[in-house]
């Protein structure tokens, strides 16, 4: 296996007061320039994880890998890079990690040599039984390369007593709890995974006779591939030069779709379990408006991510949208903060308050969501300070008083405001004249239900309601959850 892979870097990152899908996935079959095409869907999915990138390719001779630590766009545009990875098939994983030390043996896509062939793996979730495995594969000998609940796949892979690799793969994942969509590149072959409840997104799309799998939609778009459908949870997906196949070798239950991406996680442009993410994300807005209207001179979205749900308030509530607050776009998430001063300021790194528009009125300020709300309290104080005569602050989500276990980078529950706090206690830390979230049934009406269902929800709302519908196995049993030991 050719592999041109740089030196392992830590990184400091500039603070963020948002949740955080942990990475994304592309694979294409077919296809001369496979990894260049591998590379534009992963540029389109660099929302997904800023962190580091790598892509695996086959020529029906070898495999071809780099991984490096940075944007999609400043380690795959080289030519030179590019040509290296040779092939028809081509898989791919951009990847965001907590704050701190970032290791390149963690970047993926994994790489095997088993007696029956190679196979690359790229994931998107997390495994919530990842360490109890891990621990049982030790004892058994298993030697693990990196802190990667994806390896734990890997291994089972190798000390499955199955014959063929898709058996040996189906023995793997029966053992496996928790949220993954999987892409896979064995000998000549591309392979698609999603888990049994949905939890993590993956679509299938066709570039003429190639075909294609990646998290959303939009990663189909930029390299003109047509969106075919979404894989099905508890499906796997086998394509090669026959064709493509599926199979359902797990039982079904209900399905939990992380109702999140709609709030945030997914590009707007993409299209995700049938539903346009920009037109759920206004909608989310209108309902938000029905539900906590307040007499207000302008609505003005936190951006970006606030901009959509905001100009559904607008729309719903006849009060006249603006974009009060100018987010600079040219910061990187790699900014290094030197000082404390610097720190302190960090808010206007990427916003800066629009005083022509605030000046003088009652604001209405829409965000998606509340996390650790440091950064709403600083951009609520900008807003004053440039003359705002009311703040009041929507948010397009419910109060989130839960940690995900499921592949999103989320804080401590004591580190959630929403679970510390009351809803009046909120305001008065944010500093806003008033504070409402969506209400839960508002979110699921926002997304074609009438309501949730309480006895078997339509989502994995864990988050926002805590019923969690994946055991927590190394959760509950002290062993796992530990920072660094279940990154993706």
């Amino acid at each position: 296996m050719h592999n041109n892979n740089q030196p392992e870097q830590n990184i400091t990152y500039a603070s963020d007061d948002h949740l955080h899908e942990e990475c994304g996935v592309f694979g294409v079959y077919g296809t001369t320039n496979a990894a260049a095409h591998t590379a534009l869907g992963l540029h389109a999915l660099q929302h997904r994880g800023q962190e580091a990138a790598g892509i695996v390719s086959f020529d029906n001779n070898q495999f071809y890998s780099h991984r490096a630590m940075g944007l999609v766009g400043d380690n795959f545009s080289s030519g030179d890079i590019i040509g290296k990875l040779k092939g028809h098939v081509a898989i791919g994983h951009n990847r965001y990690s907590t704050t701190g030390e970032t290791l390149l043996r963690n970047v993926q896509p994994l790489f095997a040599e088993y007696s029956i062939g190679g196979l690359a793996i790229a994931h998107n979730g997390n495994l919530t039984n990842a360490m109890t495995l891990r621990e049982k594969l030790k004892k058994r000998g298993c030697l693990f390369q990196c802190t990667s609940d994806t390896e734990t796949i890997i291994h089972l892979i190798a000390v499955s007593e199955k014959t063929t690799l898709e058996e040996r793969l189906i023995d793997a994942l029966h053992q496996v709890e928790g949220a993954y969509s999987l892409v896979g590149l064995a000998d000549n072959r591309m392979i698609g995974v999603r888990d049994p409840y949905g939890v993590r997104p993956l679509v299938l799309g066709k570039l003429g006779d190639a075909w294609v799998l990646a998290s959303e939609s939009c990663a189909l778009d930029i390299i003109g591939a047509d969106f075919v459908r979404d894989i099905e949870a508890g499906e796997i997906v086998l394509i090669d030069g026959t064709g493509i196949r599926s199979i359902f070798p797990f039982a079904k239950v209900s399905k939990r779709f992380c109702i999140f991406e709609y709030v945030y996680f997914a590009r707007p442009d993409s299209v995700t379990e049938g539903h346009n993410v920009y037109e759920v994300r206004k909608t989310i807005g209108m309902e938000l408006a029905k539900e906590s209207m307040v007499d207000a001179d302008v609505i003005v979205p936190v951006p970006d991510s606030g901009v959509p749900a905001a100009l559904g308030f607008s729309q719903s509530s006849g009060i006249p949208f603006e974009l009060g607050i100018i987010r600079n776009h040219y910061v990187g998430r790699t900014f290094i903060e030197p000082t404390d001063h610097v720190r302190h300021l960090g808010v206007k790194l990427k916003h800066n308050a629009n005083e022509a528009i605030l000046k003088g009125k009652r604001v209405i300020l829409v965000d998606d969501s509340i996390v650790r709300g440091t950064t709403s309290k600083k951009i609520v104080n900008m807003v004053r300070e440039a003359g705002a005569k009311e703040v009041h602050m929507r948010i397009a989500s419910p109060p989130t008083i839960n940690s995900c276990y499921y592949g999103v980078d989320t804080p401590e529950r004591e580190k959630l405001m929403a679970a510390c706090h009351d809803l009046e206690e909120m305001a008065k830390i944010i500093g806003v004249d008033s504070l409402a979230f969506i209400s839960v049934d508002g979110l699921y009406r926002a997304v074609g239900e009438a309501a949730r269902n309480n006895q078997i929800p339509q989502f994995c709302d864990a988050c926002f309601t805590g019923e969690y519908p994946i055991k927590l196995t190394d959760y509950l049993a002290g062993a796992g959850m530990v920072s660094g030991m279940a990154e993706v």
